[in-house]
């Protein structure tokens, strides 16, 4: 029973209950005043404790305390905050992740947990410092979109994306290799569709390395390659576009331009800002741009070298402005220098053995007179020794000289 003023214990006037709101005020009247109910006081705080652990716990979908979340966008941002690791606690509806200009240096096994992420679709960890990645790192279920560009990579373990292959479709490092054989770890990604390696003072690329059956753009953009002779785009059959403006390219060569005429997808090849050398090597070049529409911009190719040719457009080239009497492809004419000059060996080492032949006797007989020279020398020199060697035989020599 409770009194007029609410508290338990007390008659009520005319019988009314009144419900006094302590907790409101954070106060608890469980087991308070006299005739309470044994154990009442034990059962309310063991009902209330896990509200109070609750409100000083962590809540599902929380947002790290050093990034932006917006749980309606599904996207988490965490820019420039000075993070040296990737933080544990990202909300689990996250599909756009941000994590870049922060100092991470590595990405461990695990660094974004696939059972934690199983939405995380597109991320990007651009200017970082990253230097490893290392295996199941990446092992994201829904990773289609990842930016490494602006990142010092030495090493990519190809198990990055997991054992079993990644559904990646988009990967970009732009300016993000210091080790170009990272390139070989691309090969485990058979969905990849667009790779961007620009800005990666590329010479030459790795073969292997562009062994992707799925991968339709490409670009190779503002890097340092001065040919393709070593680079194949054989296995390419889906590319479309790919990029090759801001190298040091001089010249395509007919097994270059024989593989781009393979490939049945390519419809757009960017060449511009390379510098073209125009002499009779660029004549296959000129007549496959005339012919071909691949070439995006193509009116606007022109010559950097030699002078006399200098900003002429490659479409605007005919025989009469190269001086091409002699062989166009040098490498041809240097095989064949030098099997004319093994040819000319051969011949004469044939010369000097027939000679030899042909004079076995005469050359026999001046070595035994040789022979016979060095031997009757040598005797001499014994001779002496054995005089100078025996006193008696000096005495003797000296009584014969008298």
């Amino acid at each position: 029973p409770r009194g007029r003023d609410g508290r338990w214990g007390a008659a009520g006037h005319g019988g009314r209950r009144r419900v006094r709101p302590s907790l409101l005020r954070g106060k608890v009247a469980c087991g308070a005043g006299p005739g309470a109910m044994p154990g009442r006081g034990a059962l309310c705080l063991g009902l209330l404790l896990p509200v109070l652990l609750g409100c000083g716990s962590a809540q599902p979908g929380a947002c790290p305390a050093l990034c932006e979340c917006s749980e309606p966008a599904k996207t988490v941002k965490c820019v420039n905050r000075n993070l040296t690791a990737v933080p544990p606690d990202l909300p689990p509806y996250v599909r756009s992740l941000f994590i870049t200009g922060n100092p991470l240096t590595d990405l461990p096994a695990g660094a974004f947990p696939a059972q934690r992420l199983p939405d995380l679709a597109s991320l990007n960890l651009s200017g970082n410092h990253l230097r490893t990645v290392e295996a199941g790192s990446l092992a994201l279920p829904a990773l289609r979109q990842l930016d490494l560009s602006g990142n010092a990579l030495v090493s990519l373990s190809p198990q990055a994306f997991g054992e079993g292959g990644s559904p990646l479709e988009e990967l970009a490092l732009r300016g993000a290799l210091r080790d170009h054989g990272v390139l070989l770890s691309l090969a485990r990604l058979p969905d990849l569709a667009s790779l961007n390696l620009s800005g990666n003072h590329l010479r030459t690329v790795e073969a292997g390395s562009l062994a992707l059956p799925a991968l339709r753009q490409l670009d190779l953009s503002n890097n340092s390659l001065v040919g393709l002779r070593n680079v194949s785009f054989q296995g390419l059959g889906q590319l479309q576009s790919l990029n090759l403006s801001d190298n040091s390219l001089g010249v395509l060569w007919n097994s270059t331009l024989a593989q781009f005429r393979s490939l049945p997808a390519l419809r757009h090849i960017v060449l511009g800002r390379n510098t073209w050398v125009c002499d009779c090597a660029i004549e296959d070049l000129v007549a496959w741009l005339k012919e071909s529409n691949q070439v995006e911009g193509k009116e606007a190719l022109t010559c950097a070298s030699p002078d006399k040719m200098l900003g002429k457009a490659l479409l605007k080239i005919n025989g009469s402005d190269l001086n091409c009497s002699v062989p166009t492809d040098l490498p041809s004419q240097l095989q064949t220098s030098y099997v004319f000059l093994g040819i000319v060996l051969a011949l004469i080492g044939a010369i000097f053995l027939l000679v030899l032949y042909l004079n076995r006797k005469g050359i026999k007989k001046w070595m035994h007179n040789i022979r016979d020279a060095c031997r009757d020398h040598m005797e001499g020199y014994h001779y002496r020794y054995e005089i100078n060697a025996d006193p008696r035989l000096t005495n003797l020599s000296s009584n014969s000289d008298v």
